[in-house]
């Protein structure tokens, strides 16, 4: 069903952003500050990161890429409530993601990075009165400096339906229950980390092939009780797992193109492999529980711009 965008007025001031628009829990975790409308469908949303993060580290003199994934992720309830009249409760389905980051704008100067996020919703898909589907796609700036481009596409389920298509998964509480036992992780250095509780991957009997870590009692990835496993968990481990790939090669993610297929279950081990692809700074990490994939994505890798004056030009 079509309607007119025309009732959805401009806003001349910014709103805050609590954390339910951001389906966060812990308000220190809400990365978006203020946000408003500037055309029916398009928005600018302000966002800060903080100078340190207990799990988006700064590393290289970088701050972490996926942080920027989890500053759109957040976008995507934020506009469903608030711009869309979706009630709260419905869930959101990611379908694909994809962005490309200039590391030399992501530079750590020990402080925050205030950032700007133009938002463009090109297509939305309407049940009745509220948005069923939306892609958007934005650019984000840093002190009017280009720093990504972000396309995604999500759908949006009524509650009572996505209970019935999810059946016995649909019980959060019983779904984290169920998760397999957490296998030790697969080591530090290759993976980007410095923390063993923040390694999402655990080793097999193939250097390119991993288990999937699903602990539930993460602070960060494990906001709050879900039925599967988060967004966020599988692009970590596709971070992670292209890193590997790299090591010993220092390199940062400049680009992730993502496709979520499948829910990842947590009560089945999920499995992920690495394919380097032709062009060398790319690899394909794919996600496969039942011995169907469930997730891809494409990870772009490249060398942290040299020194601190790369990161001023």
């Amino acid at each position: 069903m079509s309607i007119s965008l025309a009732q959805h007025g401009v806003e001349n001031r910014f709103e805050t952003v609590s954390s339910v628009l951001t389906h966060k829990t812990n308000q220190d975790e809400v990365l978006l500050r203020s946000w408003r409308r500037t055309a029916p469908d398009a928005f600018t949303v302000t966002a800060a990161w903080p100078a340190t993060h207990p799990f988006y580290v700064n590393r290289l003199d970088l701050h972490d890429p996926l942080m920027l994934s989890e500053t759109v992720r957040q976008t995507l309830p934020l506009l469903s409530h608030g711009a869309y009249h979706v009630p709260f409760g419905h869930q959101l389905l990611w379908k694909d993601f994809s962005w490309t980051l200039d590391p030399a704008a992501a530079y750590a100067d020990g402080g925050p990075a205030e950032l700007e996020l133009h938002i463009t919703c090109d297509e939305v898909t309407y049940r009745r009165e509220r948005a069923s589907a939306i892609s958007l796609r934005v650019d984000v700036e840093r002190a009017g400096r280009p720093l990504a481009s972000v396309r995604s596409r999500f759908t949006i389920q009524d509650r009572t339906v996505y209970n019935r298509l999810r059946g016995p998964y649909a019980d959060a509480a019983a779904a984290t229950a169920r998760a397999v036992p957490l296998p030790p992780p697969a080591g530090l250095t290759p993976f980007g980390r410095d923390r063993f509780e923040d390694v999402v991957l655990a080793a097999t009997d193939r250097p390119d092939r991993w288990q999937l870590r699903v602990d539930t009692t993460h602070p960060i990835l494990f906001d709050h009780l879900v039925d599967h496993a988060p967004g966020m968990l599988l692009l970590e481990a596709a971070r992670q797992a292209a890193l590997a790939t790299a090591h010993p090669d220092t390199v940062t993610v400049t680009g992730m193109e993502t496709d979520f297929v499948r829910y990842a279950e947590m009560d089945i081990p999920c499995w992920l492999e690495a394919e380097q692809l032709a062009d060398p700074d790319q690899v394909r990490i794919s996600a496969r529980q039942h011995g169907k994939e469930i997730f891809a994505s494409v990870v772009t890798l490249a060398a942290a711009p040299a020194g601190p004056t790369a990161h001023r030009v």
